[in-house]
C-alpha cells in the first residue's frame, strides 16, 4: 500500500500491535486485580469496585495510548518508497 511516496512498513506495524496486547493484557489485568485488591482492604463492596475498575482502566487507557505513541516513535509505521 503507498500513501503519497511512502509505504507501510508491516514489520513495524506488526511489532508494536503484538507489543500492545502484551502490555495491554498485563496494564488491563493489574487494574483489575489493584480495584479487586483495594475494594476488598477497604471494604468497599461491589460498587466500590466498579468505580475503582471504571477509574483504573482509565489510567489503563492512558498508559497504553503512551506506550503506543512511544513505539510509532521508535518503530515508524511507514518510510519512504
Amino acid at each position: 500500500m503507498v500513501l503519497s511516496g511512502r509505504r507501510i512498513v508491516w514489520l513495524n506495524v506488526v511489532t508494536v500491535i503484538s507489543a500492545a496486547i502484551l502490555i495491554g493484557a498485563e496494564v488491563f489485568g493489574a487494574a483489575f486485580a489493584g480495584s479487586w485488591a483495594l475494594a476488598t482492604l477497604f471494604d468497599l463492596g461491589s460498587l466500590g469496585q466498579r468505580i475503582l475498575d471504571g477509574l483504573f482502566v482509565l489510567c489503563g487507557i492512558a498508559i497504553m495510548a503512551q506506550f503506543v505513541r512511544n513505539a510509532h516513535r521508535s518503530e515508524p509505521f511507514t518510510a519512504r518508497g
